[in-house]
């Protein structure tokens, strides 16, 4: 016998060795658990972060309004009108006097006075500029304007001195009458008109215009006159800075508008508001909107809205009070005394003889603040410049306010409810953000946003999940898996196609050649099904030894050849069928018989070409799906006798259900936030349809269209986060119900 020893190093080298293989595995096995959970960690904090961040933005939108005294100061005569300058350190007081007196509110330091020809008989500031226009004993209307020059030192320290222009006086009443209600408006080089009804009744209205010679610098003026005779007798007017359009109101609550063509008045539409006496007017910024305040209390908005019959009218769509949460008799002190629309957006402060003030906002139809008058028995209320502020004068004291009102137009009605827009019939949903100048609206509706989100999804999943779950049950469980491993990588590769590039392709070119062929397009989906049928039906009829010398599932590429050459002949028998069916001209066909315009770029260019986007990722999930239902189910079905249909139906597709649930969710989430496809092919135009043949905008799209232009901070910007949020919140609920639903079919299928 041959004898074996083991030295006592070689014994216990490989116990040692294995403990150190162990040691290192379970050290890697740590290591690799701790990265895996500080990733998912790292990445749950960073869907937080960025949902903090985003709730951060929007949540200035639900800040409330502030009004609060920041300064006062003694007059030395009752005031008629007030302006105050840009900074809100200074107001300019005109008296019943006839002196204008400019006061520093810090210290009720006078600054500067300026004195008109005489005393006046009433005053209002002109909205829009630094200016007063006052009525005299005599028949005349006196206007003045207040320009505040700021000048600043070596350390920055600012001095603000006041700067009076010239009275312009315009004669109003020929008999040297005072004049009753009035209104004026004025412009550059001495340009103004005044309306007023004079003491017979007459409803007088001048015009003031001056032209300066440009070689000698002369100016000359002139002036035309018109009158009408009204019935009534008005308590209050205004006119709109354009001097086209006069509004008056009266003691039996009818309000009258006419519409001047120089200066001379029409026939006036005459309205009721009421049967209280109209005590304030007003035009918020643009002039469009006309704010009328009641003996009553009552506070309602007009718009010129054109009707039924194609005509303008007046028509009330808001209506405001100053008594939140009181019911009642109303009292004498109810009656609205004061109104001043901001020169900034469609915001105006109210206030009523009884000491209550009030901030609103006409568009979003909100009541920002309500509250105690500093200041009883104010006689004169004006905005500042900047709409950051206003003055409130009386008989003794002026107070400056300080008004904090960031984002009056947001309101869950305003963001998604109908609002009755200036110049237009009827409440619509409306995005629109921009305008062409300072007194445009802004729309605010994500409504429009939502609607098109949902409609571009809705057609790119009608194209992706038929094509990508029926693809994916047909390459898992027909066809070959030679085939299979390079099907599915091509088509996964597919999802690496930049957004950006398919957009670019159907913008530029899948757009025209949709509208040129669609009778072709139409046509396919008759023609296409019934080719595959067919030629299934005719690989069927083949001798079985034919068939079999193909490996399994190789009949797809008889089934794409005859799908190549129907679409060819769909798209080449485009023409004769569109003279057939349409008339030569789908587009106006469609028109005319169903009164739905056809876009270029529309929702079914954007459903193929965002199908194709969404295809190969409903396609890889759904396969994988399919392919992890055990072989031991589909084994037993075929054993039992099943063929290979009944098996994938009644078996293999409800164990797969979960994941192909999934994938359809995850192909939703995919649609929802894409961007780039939609915003090349849709035209980003914001409207409320789900016609195919028309263009809408996204959540998505409109955040990349309109965060570069809007300012930081304000409105715009912040209503954008909150549009963020939206997809934030409508991916996250649809995500959560997408994970119940699949736990639920998973728990249902998992006994199979």
């Amino acid at each position: 016998m041959e004898a074996h020893t083991v030295t006592g190093t070689d014994s216990h080298a490989r116990p040692a060795a294995v403990g150190r293989t162990s040691r290192r595995r379970l050290f890697a096995d740590r290591a690799a658990r701790v990265v895996v959970a500080a990733g998912g960690i790292a990445i749950i904090a960073s869907i937080l972060g960025i949902l903090l961040f985003i709730l951060l933005e929007v949540a200035p939108l639900t800040r409330s309004a502030t009004v609060a005294e920041s300064g006062s100061a003694k007059l030395d005569s009752a005031a008629a009108a007030v302006v105050s300058d840009e900074y809100r350190e200074h107001a300019a007081v005109l008296g019943r006097d006839g002196v204008v007196r400019a006061i520093r509110l810090s210290d009720g330091v006078e600054v500067g006075r300026a004195r008109l020809p005489e005393a006046v008989t009433q005053a209002v500031a002109l909205e829009g500029r630094a200016a007063f226009a006052a009525a005299t004993a005599d028949g005349r209307v006196l206007m003045m304007t207040v320009d505040w020059d700021a000048a600043f030192d070596a350390q920055q320290k600012r001095t603000v001195t006041p700067r009076f222009g010239e009275p312009v006086a315009l004669d109003v009443d020929p008999h040297g009458q005072p004049v009753g209600a009035f209104a004026a408006r004025s412009g550059d080089d001495g340009a103004a008109i005044v309306a007023a009804q004079l003491a017979d009744g007459t409803l007088e209205v001048v015009r003031a215009s001056a032209e300066r010679n440009e070689m000698t610098g002369e100016l000359t003026r002139s002036a035309s006159r018109h009158e009408s005779h009204p019935v009534q007798r008005f308590t209050r007017m205004t006119i709109d800075a354009e001097g086209r359009n006069l509004f008056a109101g009266t003691a039996q609550g009818e309000l009258l508008w006419w519409t001047l063509t120089d200066g001379e008045p029409g026939a006036p539409q005459v309205v009721s508001a009421g049967p209280s006496p109209v005590t304030a007017l007003t035009l918020l910024l643009g002039g469009r909107s006309l704010v009328v305040g009641q003996a009553n209390g009552a506070i309602s908005v007009w718009l010129e809205a054109r009707q039924g019959d194609d005509e303008l009218r007046l028509v009330r769509v808001r209506d405001f009070t100053l008594r939140a949460g009181q019911h009642g008799a109303l009292q004498p002190g109810d009656a609205i005394s004061l109104l001043a629309a901001s020169p900034r957006n469609k915001g105006f402060m109210a206030a009523d003889l009884s000491g209550r003030l009030g901030l609103f906002y006409s568009t979003s139809d909100r009541v920002l603040w309500t509250g105690k008058s500093p200041l009883s028995g104010a006689t004169a209320l004006a905005f500042a410049p900047k709409a950051d502020g206003a003055a409130l004068a009386g008989a003794d004291r002026v107070v400056a306010l300080a008004v904090g009102n960031p984002h009056p137009e947001v309101t869950l009605r305003a963001l998604f409810g109908k609002i009755w827009y200036e110049s237009y019939p009827k409440p619509e949903y409306v995005w629109q953000s921009t305008g062409g100048s300072d007194d445009f609206e802004p729309k605010l509706s994500l409504t429009p946003l939502l609607v098109g989100t949902l409609k571009g999804t809705f057609y790119s999943l009608l194209l992706a999940i038929p094509i990508g779950v029926l693809g994916a049950m047909y390459a898992s469980q027909f066809m070959h898996p030679r085939l299979v491993r390079v099907v599915k990588p091509t088509v996964e590769i597919m999802a690496a196609l930049p957004s950006v590039v398919l957009g670019f392709l159907a913008g530029l070119w899948l757009a025209p050649h949709v509208e040129r062929g669609f009778p072709g397009l139409l046509l396919m989906l008759v023609v296409l099904p019934l080719l595959v049928l067919l030629a299934g039906a005719a690989f069927r009829a083949l001798p079985q030894g034919v068939q079999h010398r193909f490996p399994a599932g190789a009949e797809v590429f008889l089934y794409f050849a005859v799908l190549a050459i129907g679409a060819w002949a769909c798209l080449t028998l485009s023409d004769p069928v569109g003279r057939a069916l349409f008339g030569g001209n789908f587009q106006n066909w469609l028109l005319r018989t169903t009164g739905l315009p056809y876009d270029q770029r529309n929702a079914v260019v954007v459903g193929l070409a965002m199908g194709i986007a969404v295809i190969p990722i409903i396609f890889a999930i759904a396969e994988d799906a399919f392919s992890n239902v055990p072989r031991n189910l589909v084994a037993g079905s075929l054993a039992l006798g099943a063929n290979r249909w009944q098996t994938v139906t009644r078996v293999v597709l409800p164990s797969a259900s979960p994941g192909i649930f999934s994938a359809i969710m995850i192909g939703f989430g995919r649609a929802v936030g894409e961007t780039m496809i939609v915003l090349m092919a849709t035209g980003n135009t914001p409207i409320m349809s789900w016609n195919p043949f028309n263009g809408f905008r996204t959540l998505s799209a409109n955040i990349a269209v309109e965060i570069p232009e809007a300012p930081q901070g304000g409105t715009l910007y912040r209503t954008l986060f909150l549009a963020a949020l939206l997809l934030f919140v409508l991916t996250f609920m649809v995500n959560t119900a997408a994970e119940i639903v699949r736990q639920r079919l998973r728990q249902r299928y998992s006994e199979l």
